[in-house]
C-alpha cells in the first residue's frame, strides 16, 4: 500500500490544526491520538448531567493571524466570549497594558472546536503509539501490534513522550529533553444546587491551588453546578504520584478554606493529574523540524504556550512539512 503523507500523533490544537491545513492541501493525513475523542489539555469531560472543562479554561487571542480566525469561529457559532465574575485571592500579579481581556471558550465544552477540526479528518482514537523509526519512509508500531508507514511525521505529544518514541540517538533529542513540563492537578466538583459565591472564577496567588472557575458560568454548558479547580505547579509536582481521591480531598479543603460556600457536600468529586500541563520555559521556534526525516513536532510549548501558541505551532508544522512535500 502507498504510505500516508503525513501522521500526525495527537489530536489537540496543535495536531488537529496542522492535520486540517495539510488534508486541505490534497495531502493524505492520518491522526492518531491515545485517548477516546479529540481535545488533548483541551478536553471536556461529562459525567451525567455535569460538564467540565478541567484542562485548559479559556483562549485568549493576541496576533492578528489568531484574531481573524477566531472572529470566523465565532461568527459560526462555534466560539463565544466568556465574562465571569472575577476575584484574585492573595497578592496581584503586575498588571499588563491595561487592555481589557477577551476570554473566549469554544461551544458546547472546550474541545467542540477541535471535534469540529476532527470532521473529515481520518482521525483514530485510542491507539497508542509506542515507537516510531525512520528508513526511508517512518514506521510507526501501534501498542495493538500494528503498524503504519508515512512519508512525514508530526508529533504533538509532550516532549516527553515524544523522546520516549523517538530515542535518545534522534538528532532533536537535545532540543526536546531540554523542555521541562511542569505537572497540574485538577478536582472537578459537581454540586446539587448552586455554590452562594461572590465569584464565577478566581485566580489563586497562594500556596496549593492556582485556579478555581464555576464551568456553569460559560456559554452553553447546561444547569448543573459544575466546578473546576487547579493546583499550582508546585503543589502538583509534589504530589505526582499521590492516590487521586488523597489529592482532591486535599484540595477541596484548601477550596474550602478560601470561601466556606464550599462547604457542602459535593454529589461528585474527581481529581485528574495532567502530567506534563505546561512548560517551564517555552521556545517561540514556531515548530521544531528535521528536515532530511520530514519530521515535525510541535505544541503550544513550542511557541510561547497558551492554545494561541498551540494554534500557531500547529500551523508553522503544516506548512514546512507541506514545503518538503512538494
Amino acid at each position: 500500500m502507498k504510505p500516508i503523507d503525513v501522521i500526525v500523533v495527537g489530536a489537540g490544537w496543535a495536531g488537529l490544526t496542522a492535520a486540517s491545513h495539510l488534508a486541505s492541501r490534497g495531502l493524505s493525513v492520518t491522526v492518531l491520538d491515545k485517548a477516546r475523542g479529540p481535545g488533548g489539555r483541551s478536553s471536556t469531560r461529562r459525567e451525567g448531567e455535569f460538564s467540565f472543562d478541567h484542562g485548559a479554561q479559556y483562549f485568549t487571542a493576541r496576533s492578528e493571524a489568531f484574531r481573524r480566525r477566531v472572529e470566523a469561529w465565532e461568527a459560526a457559532g462555534l466560539v463565544a466570549q466568556w465574562q465571569p465574575r472575577l476575584r484574585v485571592f492573595g497578592p496581584r500579579p503586575q498588571a499588563g497594558d491595561g487592555a481589557p481581556v477577551r476570554r473566549l471558550v469554544a461551544i458546547p465544552g472546550m474541545n467542540g472546536l477541535l471535534r469540529r477540526f476532527a470532521e473529515g479528518l481520518d482521525c483514530r482514537y485510542a491507539r497508542r503509539v509506542d515507537r516510531i523509526r525512520f528508513d526511508g519512509s517512518w514506521q510507526l508500531e501501534l501498542e495493538d501490534g500494528s503498524r503504519l508507514e508515512s512519508t512525514a511525521v508530526l508529533l504533538t505529544a509532550p516532549p516527553q513522550q515524544a523522546v520516549a518514541m523517538l530515542g535518545t540517538n534522534h538528532p532533536l533529542h537535545a532540543r526536546l529533553d531540554g523542555v521541562a513540563m511542569h505537572p497540574c492537578w485538577a478536582l472537578m466538583l459537581g454540586f446539587d444546587k448552586p455554590v452562594q459565591t461572590d465569584f464565577d472564577a478566581a485566580f489563586v496567588n497562594r500556596d496549593g491551588l492556582a485556579w478555581v472557575a464555576r464551568n456553569t458560568s460559560k456559554p452553553q454548558r447546561g444547569s448543573a453546578e459544575s466546578w473546576v479547580v487547579h493546583a499550582g505547579a508546585d503543589w502538583s509536582g509534589k504530589r505526582l504520584e499521590s492516590p487521586p481521591g488523597t489529592v482532591a480531598a486535599s484540595m477541596l479543603d484548601q477550596l474550602r478554606q478560601l470561601d466556606p460556600a464550599f462547604s457542602d457536600e459535593p454529589v461528585l468529586q474527581r481529581a485528574h493529574r495532567w502530567r506534563y500541563a505546561l512548560a517551564d520555559l517555552p521556545m517561540n521556534s514556531g515548530c521544531l523540524l528535521d528536515g532530511e526525516t520530514r519530521l515535525a513536532v510541535a505544541g503550544d510549548w513550542c511557541s510561547g504556550s497558551r492554545i494561541e501558541g498551540a494554534w500557531s505551532s500547529g500551523v508553522a508544522a503544516a506548512r514546512r512539512l507541506e514545503a518538503l512535500l512538494q
